[in-house]
């Protein structure tokens, strides 16, 4: 009992201590907050005491700010009405100056009005006695005036024209002798600043070997392979004892770079047979066609003539591989076009269009077309087809006198033509005579009626005539070679004898799949 007596006591004790410890906090806190609140009003006043002197000595910043842009506006515009003044002043002076200077122009007028009229009555007085005075001497020489005016003129004109005359054929003397001397001054000067090669043309090409056993693979079991290249190519493979070479010969470049470019493939490739051999030369002519068009951009660009049709650029790179009495054709263009810059820019005419002119005067030679027509009409022909200018064109079709010339490019190329081929060194009428007639025996072949190919080799000894099997039996083979022999032998000339060998080859192909 007293020890739950004791423990009330003591929790009551507890209870009563906690609140009235609670109740001093609370005092405490409230006073403290207070204090703090006391505090903060009057920091919150010194704060708006000095916010409130700042926005006075803001305001009063601007004010005087203000004060001191309107003064300086005002200056201004005091500077300005003065200046206004001042002129206004000036213009008022001048004024007063232009009415006195009107006022005696005004004076000068009348002045001059006054005298305009003495000086017209004495121009007719003097009229009058201009008039009397031609009339006393038409009287005394039985003549009118007009009728002295026209002797007068006959007599001066009949003069003018005998001393024109003497002048003038002076002057045509003068210009005569002035002329061949400018005229061989400027063929001169642009054969001097065109430089040129000799004619190097050949008609072989040497192909070297690693060693000579690769001979015996070339030639092939019983001459097979290299009856399938020279079949292929159109040229003759001489493999004699000469230590490490093959010698190609044919009179077309084409066939023989053909043929160079292929027999080099299939060498390194190791793998020659006739299959082999027609795959080879097939993708190599259709490389070789791939590097004549690119041979004739690179040549526009060198001579810096542009917007050729593909066609035409086409045809100049094909001139690479053709020949004009031994010399290069693509060269012999080259240097004509040079040529042909050069003299237009001594007589100050186009040079651009002599250039191309120049470069595009033997593109006949290299035509695809079959035609009868001479080498420059057919170049004329073409050029009018691709859209050249017509000077272009007639100075293509003019430079061997076909046709007449209308335009001054037209004999400067003529001359340029004749200056490149007439150089030393720079034909070889031997070489073009002999491919004339190689192309000739090809040509002849080539018109009877189920020939695929010809080739003349062996310097023209011998002509292969290639037929299709399906066009042409083994008897009319027969016929076609006795043919041939007897049309070669009435309308050719040539040293030996020629053998002409026609070949028909049967193919059946199949395919496994």
């Amino acid at each position: 009992m007293d020890i739950l007596f004791y423990i009330i006591a003591g929790a009551a004790g507890i209870f009563i201590g906690v609140l009235a410890s609670t109740t001093f906090l609370r005092k405490a806190l409230e006073k403290k907050s207070q204090v703090l609140l006391d505090e903060a009003k009057e920091k919150g006043e010194i704060i708006k005491k000095e916010k409130i002197l700042q926005a006075k000595e803001k305001f009063l910043q601007l004010k005087a700010d203000h004060e001191k842009s309107i003064n300086e506006k005002n200056a201004v515009l005091n500077k300005a009405e003065n200046r206004l003044k001042q002129r206004e002043q000036v213009y008022n002076q001048k004024m007063d100056e232009f009415q006195k200077k009107q006022k005696e122009v005004n004076t000068i007028k009348s002045n001059l009005s006054q005298q305009l009229e003495l000086v017209s009555k004495k121009q007719e007085e003097l009229q009058k006695v201009h008039d009397k005075e031609v009339e006393r001497l038409e009287a005394l020489s039985g003549m009118s005036a007009d009728e002295a005016k026209e002797q007068l003129i006959e007599s001066l004109k009949n003069e003018a024209q005998t001393e024109a005359m003497a002048h003038i054929k002076d002057i045509v003397e003068e210009a005569k002798m002035t002329a061949n001397r400018d005229a061989k001054k400027i063929v001169i000067e642009t054969i001097q600043r065109t430089a040129a090669e000799q004619a190097i043309e050949n008609s072989v090409s040497v192909f070297h070997l690693e060693n000579d056993e690769i001979k015996g693979r070339i030639i092939g079991r019983e001459g097979r392979n290299i009856r399938a290249l020279e079949s292929l190519t159109g040229v003759e493979i001489i493999i004699d004892d000469s230590p490490d070479t093959i010698i190609l010969s044919g009179f077309d470049p084409v066939r023989r770079e053909i043929a160079r470019l292929s027999l080099h493939k299939l060498v390194t490739d190791g793998r020659i047979h006739p299959a082999r051999i027609e795959e080879v030369v097939s993708k190599t002519t259709k490389q070789i066609d791939q590097e004549i068009i690119e041979t004739g951009k690179k040549t526009c660009i060198d001579l810096g003539i542009h917007g050729l049709h593909h066609e035409l650029v086409r045809l100049i790179g094909r001139m690479r591989y053709r020949s004009s009495y031994g010399q290069n054709l693509l060269q012999h263009s080259r240097e004509v076009a040079n040529l042909c810059a050069t003299m237009a820019a001594e007589l100050g005419l186009n040079t651009k269009k002599a250039k191309r002119a120049g470069l595009l005067h033997d593109i006949g030679k290299v035509s695809d077309m079959d035609s009868e027509l001479p080498h420059a009409l057919l170049g004329a022909k073409l050029a009018e087809k691709y859209k050249e200018k017509p000077e272009i064109a007639n100075a293509i079709g003019a430079h061997h006198d076909e046709i007449e010339m209308e335009s001054l490019i037209a004999p400067i190329v003529q001359v340029c033509d004749a200056i490149s081929g007439a150089r030393p060194g720079a034909r070889r009428e031997v070489v073009e005579a002999y491919i004339e007639r190689l192309n000739h025996l090809e040509e002849l072949a080539l018109s009877y009626p189920g020939v695929v190919k010809t080739y003349a080799i062996q310097a023209g000894r011998e002509l292969r005539v290639i037929v299709g099997a399906d066009k042409i039996s083994d008897t009319e083979a027969q016929q076609l070679s006795f043919e041939l022999s007897k049309k070669i032998q009435d309308e050719m000339t040539y040293p030996g004898q020629i053998k002409i060998t026609v070949i028909r080859e049967t193919r059946a192909v199949n395919y496994a799949k």
